[in-house]
Order: structure tokens, then C-alpha cells, then sequence
């Protein structure tokens, strides 16, 4: 796996699927607010003039000259919980994203969101 601060560094670049297919461009790391380990990442997806950001596990995932490569297939991705360019995503939809890819969801230990974006 990566580090967190490794990874902020390919924002920008390419996210390809676990075909090499190319799923849209990487915008921000979401990090598990339980051990501030890198958990999901934002791709920008969509038309030129509709974009939106999905949602994709980081687990497994590896860099490559220019792209960063998932473990998931383009069409799961492209059908995640997406939030606008400029959105947020709320502690209500943090599940959703969880569930998307079949992982379990927990708050913290204190109630607190699971994602924090770095």
C-alpha cells in the first residue's frame, strides 16, 4: 500500500479499472477518521460540462507511470454515490458509499464520520 501523502501527489492523474480501463481522473483521498489511512478516493467522472465525483475503495489499489489502478471494474465505479465538483459528503451518505462496494460500515467510536477528505 501507499501513504497517504504519496498518493495526494497524483491528483490530476488518470484512474484506470482492474482492466486498465479508464475510469475518469482522480480529485481528492478520503481517509479512514479511525487510523488515518487512505480508505477511498473521489474520480471525476462524466460529460465536460456535467461532471460529478464517484466514490472507489483505494484497498489493493496500485500506482502506476501516470495512473493510479483500482480493483474495481469501470462500470461499479461509474454507478458509486457521487457528490457534484463542488459538494460534500455528508455522515448520512457515507453508509451508501460503504455499501456500494459491499463494505461494512461503522460511525467511530464517538459517533464521528467514518471519511475524512485529506
Amino acid at each position: 500500500m501507499f501513504e497517504a501523502g504519496d498518493i495526494r501527489e497524483w491528483r490530476g492523474h488518470a484512474v484506470v479499472d482492474v482492466g486498465g480501463h479508464k475510469v475518469g481522473t482522480l480529485e481528492a483521498v478520503y481517509v479512514d477518521t479511525r487510523n488515518d489511512e487512505p480508505l477511498f478516493a473521489t474520480v471525476t467522472v462524466g460529460l465536460p460540462t456535467r461532471h460529478r465525483l464517484v466514490f472507489v475503495p483505494l484497498t489493493g489499489a496500485t500506482v502506476g507511470p501516470g495512473y493510479l489502478k483500482v480493483t474495481f471494474d469501470k462500470q461499479q465505479v461509474k454507478g458509486a454515490p457521487s457528490i457534484d465538483t463542488d459538494g460534500e459528503l455528508t455522515v448520512g451518505e457515507e453508509e451508501g458509499v460503504f455499501a456500494h462496494y459491499s463494505f461494512a460500515y461503522e460511525l467511530g467510536s464517538k459517533g464521528e464520520r467514518r471519511l475524512a477528505r485529506r
